[in-house]
């Protein structure tokens, strides 16, 4: 991980007879964030569809990239999200500017914040 960049890992449990259409959204957000967002670095998703539940990791270059996720791509997108499933929680890990973690918890979704403590990575 590089110095700046934040990881979001986070879920969104499905409502009955939802999760196709949660899962749908999620692919537009791939699209939209894919074109869109350079400072978007990683957006993986995972269907847990026992539980219909969405799991998605996403990695952005530094706040700016997230902040511009968050105020753009999600923000479009979040109040169809909250019709159809519940969210979080919700993981920040990395160096969250203040006003997005504010907004964040703001939102109710469960958000937890952690600042990279030591690790390692293989290429």
């Amino acid at each position: 991980m590089a110095a700046n960049e934040i990881t979001v890992v986070y879920r969104w449990t499905a409502k009955p007879g939802k999760l196709a259409e949660l899962k749908a959204i999620y692919e537009q957000v791939r699209e939209e964030m894919e074109a869109n967002e350079p400072g978007a670095l990683k957006m993986e998703c995972y269907f847990a569809d026992d539980a219909g539940e969405v799991i998605v990791h996403d990695v952005f270059a530094d706040g700016k990239a997230l902040g511009f996720h968050l105020g753009v791509t999600a923000a479009q997108h979040f109040p169809k999200l909250t019709e159809i499933a519940v969210p979080g929680p919700f993981f920040f890990c990395g160096d969250v500017p203040t006003d997005l973690r504010q907004a964040a918890e703001g939102m109710n979704m469960g958000a937890v914040f952690g600042t990279h403590a030591f690790g390692f990575s293989r290429s």
